[in-house]
């Protein structure tokens, strides 16, 4: 496996494994583990950005006049970098709700 095959199954592999993490910062959020949820956010970052760097080292092939063909396998990974890129927003609001929600079910139960 090389070129454009290589460099799919890197951003999906990257994207996938930051989707998870990201799942797993919300299933500690839910559980109270705020630390936890944060760390797993901050770990899922870094694989995030590992998935943009191959997909950016495409645009810049093209870019600079490279021809790349056209490939299922490359939308592929692109959709799953972008649903990563969605559930990591939507989830880092919903750790802020779990925080508020805690919040506010400490101060009634007083």
């Amino acid at each position: 496996m090389e070129g454009m095959e290589l460099a799919a199954f890197h951003i999906i592999s990257n994207v996938g494994t930051a989707k998870s993490l990201v799942m797993e910062a919300l299933y500690a959020a839910r559980e109270g583990e705020y630390k936890a949820a944060e760390n797993k956010l901050i770990e899922s970052r870094k694989f995030l950005t590992e998935g943009h760097h191959s997909h950016q080292q495409l645009i810049q092939k093209e870019a600079s006049g490279t021809q790349l063909p056209f490939s299922l396998l490359i939308m592929h990974a692109e959709d799953q970098m972008m649903s990563a890129e969605i559930m990591s927003d939507l989830v880092q609001e919903m750790i802020r709700m779990y925080q508020e929600i805690n919040t506010i079910k400490g101060t009634y139960s007083k």
